[in-house]
């Protein structure tokens, strides 16, 4: 049977949220996150015509959007929001995959509504989700996951994009690479440069030649222009890791206050890992530069570390290993893996308003 799958992606999700609860930021440009030393976690519509994008450092987006209003994060308001939306995937199918708080795929092949067209299911699940939330949602609808999730940022925001089983390979042969879902700007570039601009130029690189340029992800573009992609729609994803971090106002130079730092965010992870009851044994942490180099270390013990102390001492043995004072840190955070209950959700990153 051929699968039907749909992709939904909240548009722009936080910075919609805070423009539906602050009408005071409506159709300005907005961003969610920090200022001085943050990031930039989201950006409404309105800042992206100035070039304003995720994970852009603050000061680069201040300096092409001087306008641009930065709110701080509401995750508990986020969370919030994303249950009320798969709430009513639920309506329609259990096969549910979050991907984050603001996307997920479904598998509507056989659905609880028992209605034929995925087309029409889309199209009720993006009224619900403006009915009860006031906010809108974009939808990619195809044979697979790779497809549906290339198509849903077609038409963005508040569009719906359909490409039907016959129409999957001509849409791949005339899309620019670029736009292909896993492939990021480096690769794209590096595509380019060898004459691969769109899906059709792909296309005609073997399977070897394209391992020989790229690697094993080689395959991985061999499969996709051609549209195929068995990958089924996962409601139990595994949980890899858990973990929090902080960027800092103003660099840390000092290891003594690093390590000050990474208890204090060491706590915070305790508190909800403890709750959970989903120990784990490795504990990493992490280290972004002034530059922006980052740098990770790991432990892994020989049971769960069911103790902050044990958290602490790990953290301690691994922060002063090689490291010096009078090195700028702008970002530190400790994540756990290794989880007892792998099966629990998804891979997931603590927030804190740290800014």
């Amino acid at each position: 049977m051929q699968r039907k799958i749909i992709h939904i992606d909240m548009d722009a999700f936080y910075t919609s949220v805070e423009q539906r609860d602050n009408p005071a930021l409506r159709g300005k440009p907005v961003a969610v996150g920090g200022v001085k030393r943050g990031v930039v976690t989201s950006a409404s519509y309105e800042a992206r015509v100035f070039g304003v994008r995720s994970a852009m450092p603050s000061s680069i987006a201040l300096r092409k959007c001087p306008q641009l209003q930065f709110v701080g994060a509401r995750f508990d308001v986020y969370r919030e929001v994303s249950q009320q939306i798969r709430e009513i995937f639920f309506e329609y199918t259990d096969l549910v995959e979050p991907l984050s708080l603001d996307e997920a795929y479904l598998d509507v092949t056989e659905n609880k509504k028992g209605i034929f067209s995925a087309i029409l299911i889309a199209q009720q699940i993006r009224q619900k989700i403006e009915a009860k939330t006031r906010l809108t949602a974009s939808a990619g609808v195809s044979v697979n996951k790779f497809v549906a999730k290339v198509a849903s940022d077609i038409n963005k925001p508040n569009g719906i994009k359909v490409i039907l089983p016959e129409e999957v390979v001509p849409f791949l042969e005339t899309l620019a690479i670029e736009k292909f879902h896993g492939i990021g700007k480096v690769t794209a570039n590096k595509m380019n440069r060898l004459g691969i601009h769109n899906g059709k130029n792909l296309k005609e690189w073997s399977e070897l030649d394209l391992v020989r340029m790229f690697g094993k992800t080689g395959r991985y573009f061999y499969k996709i222009v051609r549209g195929e992609d068995s990958r089924d729609v996962n409601p139990n994803r595994i949980r890899k890791s858990i973990g929090a971090e902080r960027t800092f106002n103003e660099d840390i130079f000092s290891v003594d206050l690093m390590f000050e730092k990474l208890k204090i965010i060491a706590e915070n992870l305790f508190r909800s890992i403890e709750k959970s009851e989903n120990y784990g044994r490795t504990l990493t942490i992490k280290i972004k530069f002034s530059d922006f180099q980052i740098i990770t270390r790991s432990k892994t013990a020989n049971r769960d570390i069911i103790r902050l102390q044990d958290m602490v001492t790990i953290i301690k043995e691994l922060l002063y290993q090689n490291m010096e004072n009078g090195v700028g840190v702008r970002l530190l955070g400790v994540s756990i893996s290794n989880l007892r209950n792998e099966e629990d959700s998804l891979p997931r990153q603590l927030e804190f308003d740290f800014w």
